[in-house]
């Protein structure tokens, strides 16, 4: 999102992480600036019960944790390796200045943040219709036709059934059920237990 060399001239600094470390708390203050270099990090609510509510998981060249930074307010989520990770950080004064000095970072940064906001309009609003089927098709259209959580070379869906639970609040009974009957109706494919998406779309 922006580069690593303006990143490093700000001082920003390495952290690497293993598979469920957790990289922020929710309701803990922001003090950094995160972008992900390589792996991926879950961006979530952690309900009393353990449940994870997620809202978004985060790719490599991706910023988390963004909101604190512009209204000094806590975390509203937590961020959890899903993967080895290594990530950028950069303090939140060197953040600030780093965008007043170069305004065309700034612009394409509120840019990302905007269609983040507009992805969750999407998710708000598939999900009133109350259609687990009609749900989980245009997700996975909503991925496709954007080049996320598709693997390029091969168009495997790269979101297990639990994450799709945790991301729509569907039961992760429904959504087998789901993909199983897409399945029957040739709309996707399962291969050794992965999903598979057609080139052109469910």
């Amino acid at each position: 999102m922006i580069p690593t060399d303006l990143l490093l001239q700000r001082g920003a600094t390495y952290r690497k992480a293993a598979p469920g470390d957790i990289i922020f708390d929710e309701g803990a203050p922001a003090t950094y600036y995160y972008q992900l270099v390589s792996g991926r990090v879950r961006w979530c609510n952690i309900t009393e019960d353990g449940r994870e509510i997620l809202h978004r998981i985060v790719e490599a060249g991706e910023s988390f944790g963004e909101f604190p930074l512009f209204d000094d307010a806590p975390y509203a989520a937590s961020a959890i390796a899903d993967a080895p990770c290594i990530i950028l950080k950069l303090c939140t004064s060197s953040f600030h200045q780093l965008l007043h000095e170069n305004p065309e970072v700034h612009f394409d940064f509120t840019k990302t943040l905007v269609q983040h906001l507009r992805f969750k309009f999407f998710l708000t609003d598939l999900l009133s219709q109350n259609n687990p089927e009609a749900v989980i098709s245009k997700l996975i259209g909503y991925f496709n036709q954007h080049g996320k959580f598709i693997c390029k070379d091969c168009n495997r869906l790269m979101l297990t059934r639990q994450q799709l639970a945790n991301m729509t609040g569907l039961r992760v009974e429904t959504i087998i059920r789901v993909i199983k009957h897409m399945e029957k109706e040739d709309r996707l494919s399962i291969v050794k237990g992965k999903v598979f998406v057609p080139a052109d779309g469910l």
